[in-house]
């Protein structure tokens, strides 16, 4: 089927050529939009039975987790928890940020490019052959569902982590019949237009993933929540248990290297899945001798918990264009003049745990760096050999660290609520931001990109008055008003638009009048290429600057920068 990476004996052999047909099967609709869900899961186990898939299934030995948030990273934790264990994994997360194939994991790591060819072929020639009027080709999340399942089948995992699309109740990844175990992270408002408008409704959508007298856990819920979780898991019978946040003590000196206090909650729901896993499969006797409710953990779950690594989740990237040529990825302790701080929060929840990330890993960076640098020049001799004090003030060093915020999401989100929880969490640990860049979003969403995807570089003529509703927003939390603009400086057709360099130094609003596009908290950039390149270009123009930049609002646009970070 496969050789030297290509797929024989298909009419497409090209992975942008597999990239185009995923495309083809985004549907229409605005986003939020969902559309009808009759019929979904029955379609489902239609398509199943086409790709001869509707038995096996049954036979993975699956944990299944919903949630509004953190369920992309409890099922991360899990999956390094069971593969440290010693078990062959495969886990279905989503989005993906750069390439399709980071939805499917399989021991940790991105399934290979053949090997994805080869199960993706093979599930659309049998599905394309079997297509009517009343089975059509599934939406792109029905196909990459049925993907995971072919490929968790076909690899023999001894785990699968399945994550939950949207909601649960009327998710493509229901069709599951028997899970191990099920989980339930934080819930919070998301998605409103299609789970419902309160946390009562949205609640009663994530524990549909529930199965009659099979366990579930979730972590510590609104009562409105916790209500409906309760009353479902008392309707099926389903063993329900709520889970504390992991202690850090039991991690015996390491580290998570997913950031963020809410992530000891996400880890926490992850050690009682994975324990319960590992019981009901008949595992935990075979490889532990005390009992698994012990709350001392297990030397596997350790080192599963402290090496999970998830992209785009508090993730911080050295940026070094100007010695390197490009990004490099480091330790939190090594110094840099572009620094970006990337988490794809898009939930009012999401963004105060990604506010209180934020805030403490741009303080520590401060400190630390203050720390080294006072170090070093206490040591470091004068022309006539005699070694000197530092000269600079704390306070003229910390003046040196901008923080920026550059910032997008969709319009079916509510920034008037994300932006001030931004702002207030971060001003309560006395962070504050210099400026904020609000840029349109480079992904296509009516195409499935790659690692290799060609990066658009075409500007001209964006429609910018999403990205204008962002700054005026931002202006009134700041305590200021913009004159409105007019329909024709909606677009920008120019790069000359952009801001001057010295914008990011200049904290007088005097200076920034030239224009409507930029003002003295904020400026809408024309594209996020060019906006990457100025700030590169800014702190080569200004060495004296180091700019701290926190990525957030969205998971593309955070796909987006670590796509051009790479370039």
């Amino acid at each position: 089927m496969v050789t030297s990476g290509e797929v024989q004996n298909f009419p497409y052999s090209s992975y942008e050529t597999a990239m185009e047909k995923l495309s083809s099967l985004i549907t229409r609709q605005t986003r939020g939009e969902q559309p009808p869900i009759a019929e979904k899961l029955q379609k489902m186990s239609m398509y199943l039975k086409i790709l001869g898939l509707e038995e096996d299934i049954n036979g993975l030995k699956i944990i299944h987790v919903a949630g509004t948030k953190g369920k992309g990273s409890t099922c991360i934790f899990c999956e390094a928890i069971l593969r440290e264990c010693g078990f062959r994994t495969g886990v279905f997360i989503s989005p993906h940020l750069i390439d399709v194939r980071e939805r499917f994991r399989i021991d940790g790591m991105d399934i290979a490019e053949d090997k994805f060819l080869q199960y993706m072929w093979d599930c659309w020639k049998k599905l394309q052959e079997n297509t009517t009027k009343q089975l059509p080709m599934p939406p792109l999340f029905l196909f990459l569902t049925l993907l995971a399942f072919k490929i968790f089948i076909s690899e023999q995992v001894d785990a699968a982590i399945i994550e939950v699309g949207l909601g649960g109740k009327d998710d493509a990844t229901n069709v599951i019949k028997e899970p191990i175990v099920c989980g339930i992270t934080s819930l919070g408002m998301d998605h409103t237009e299609v789970l419902g408008e309160t946390l009562g409704e949205i609640a009663s959508h994530k524990a549909g993933i529930f199965k009659p007298k099979v366990p579930a856990y979730t972590v510590p819920q609104p009562s409105e929540a916790m209500d409906v979780i309760l009353e479902r898991a008392n309707e099926l019978k389903v063993p329900l248990e709520v889970t504390e946040p992991l202690d850090h003590k039991t991690l015996k000196g390491l580290e998570l290297q997913l950031f963020g206090d809410h992530q000891f909650l996400n880890a926490g729901l992850a050690v009682s899945l994975s324990r319960c896993w590992l019981q009901r499969t008949g595992n935990w006797q075979k490889l532990f001798q005390n009992d698994f409710r012990d709350p001392d953990l297990p030397d596997e779950f350790i080192r599963g918990l402290s090496t999970a690594r998830f992209s785009g989740r508090a993730q911080i990237v050295y940026d070094t264009p100007q010695k390197s040529g490009s990004s490099k990825m480091v330790s939190e302790n090594c110094g840099g003049d572009l620094i970006f701080y990337l988490d794809g929060a898009h939930s009012p929840e999401s963004m105060e745990a990604c506010a209180k990330w934020f805030s403490n890993a741009v303080g520590r960076h401060i400190i630390v760096s203050h720390s080294s640098l006072s170090d070093k020049n206490a040591e470091a001799p004068s022309e006539n050999g005699h070694f000197q004090p530092e000269s600079k003030t704390v306070e003229e060093f910390e003046k040196s660290f901008k923080q920026i915020l550059l910032f997008n999401c969709f319009s079916v989100r509510d920034p008037q609520i994300l932006l001030p929880q931004l702002v207030n969490t971060c001003a309560s640990s006395g962070i504050h931001f210099s400026k904020a860049l609000f840029v349109p979003s480079m992904s296509k969403y009516n195409k499935v990109t790659s690692g290799v995807s060609v990066v658009p570089s075409d500007h001209c003529g964006v429609d910018l008055s999403w990205q204008f509703n962002l700054q005026r927003i931002w202006e009134k939390i700041h305590g200021k008003e913009m004159t409105p603009l007019l329909e024709k400086d909606l677009k920008m057709d120019d790069k000359e638009i952009l801001p001057p360099h010295e914008f990011l130094l200049d904290e007088n609003a005097s200076n920034c009048g030239r224009s409507n596009k930029y003002s003295s908290c904020s400026a809408v950039m024309p594209s996020l290429p060019l906006t990457i390149r100025w700030l590169r270009d800014s702190v080569k123009k200004h060495p004296s600057i180091s700019l701290q930049v926190l990525v957030t609002g969205s998971l593309h646009l955070v796909g987006d920068v670590l796509k051009l970070l790479k370039k």
